[in-house]
């Protein structure tokens, strides 16, 4: 269907509010050499975790609220990233989902945010009904300590059927405070693409919400991609609300969480060493948060289950 969401709208706002807002949030903004716009995020500018905030709305497409707080209850990390979306489906996987690969010669990066709806070149996209035919600008977030090259940036430009001028990258690494923040902010995310792993149909989710510990920084790449990941693994809790039988609520609630996954039970870092940095021949059931509540909103009842893993998070986050 064409809806009336706008995402690649609402992104935008945000984009020319970080601009707007730049010397404040510590990003650096630029034109490339196609006329793109450039957001430095965390990699030669300091960016921060405020900017980080507004990468995961942008992720989102605008049809999330993120928040900041401290949990006092959590005395060792508590600083918390929570996010809410009442059309999860949408702002999740059709938006936030680094779902898009870009390479070229010696650059990679996984492409979030509404940019995808417009390329739609991922196979999710057959199960998304929901399009977009009149966006006049968009936006892609990278997880890069480098902006796209050229070819990167006509390979979107033609996917998305934009001219360059009219497509904002804003990009910062997993070592920066913003980069770790806009990956902290994906335990709605993760929680969603695997219940699409689990075909449980998308239409009954209606909405959701989840949060996750902030861990330090790290300067090591491996180190950071590894904190990130367990904050989620082993420190993410999330609860939805679905349309439906409660029994089919139950069983969500129980394949879920991740210590359903035959590689649960240590630092995602050494996970990922174990496999020779082979991201894919990790078992894809280990993303997904720690804790899953589930609420059939039909019959009223709600089902628990997870745990948070305080051992591994000390192991990983310090």
């Amino acid at each position: 269907m064409n809806g009336k969401a706008h995402l690649n709208r609402s992104a935008q706002r945000i984009v020319d509010r970080i601009i707007a807002d730049g010397e404040r949030l510590g990003i650096t903004h630029t034109r490339g050499t196609l006329g793109e716009h450039l957001i430095d995020a965390g990699a030669d500018s300091p960016g921060g975790l405020e900017v980080g905030l507004r990468m995961t709305e942008i992720c989102m497409g605008g049809l999330g609220t993120v928040s900041m707080a401290l949990d006092r209850h959590n005395e060792q990390w508590p600083l918390t990233v929570t996010v809410h979306s009442s059309q999860p489906v949408l702002a999740c996987l059709g938006s936030q989902y680094a779902g898009w690969r870009l390479t070229h010669e010696k650059y990679f990066a996984m492409g979030s945010g509404p940019a995808r709806l417009l390329a739609r070149v991922e196979p999710l996209f057959e199960e998304i009904a929901y399009s977009e035919t009149d966006a006049s600008t968009s936006v892609l977030v990278l997880e890069a300590d480098k902006p796209p090259p050229p070819a990167i940036v006509e390979k979107v430009a033609a996917a998305t059927r934009l001219a360059p001028e009219a497509l904002t990258f804003i990009y910062a690494p997993t070592q920066s405070l913003a980069g770790s923040v806009q990956i902290i902010g994906r335990s709605l995310e993760v929680a969603l693409h695997k219940a699409h792993s689990l075909h449980f149909p998308l239409d009954n989710i209606i909405d959701g919400a989840g949060c996750s510990p902030v861990p330090a920084p790290h300067p090591d790449f491996l180190q950071a991609m590894g904190r990130t990941n367990d904050a989620i693994i082993y420190g993410g809790l999330v609860q939805l609300f679905v349309r439906g039988s409660a029994s089919a609520a139950r069983e969500l609630a129980e394949q879920l969480p991740s210590n359903r996954s035959r590689d649960y039970g240590q630092p995602f870092a050494e996970t990922f060493k174990k496999f020779n940095g082979d991201f894919y021949a990790i078992d894809p059931h280990l993303f997904s948060p720690a804790e899953v509540i589930v609420t059939a909103v039909e019959t009223g009842e709600t089902f628990r289950a997870g745990e948070w893993n305080r051992q591994m998070l000390e192991q990983s986050l310090g």
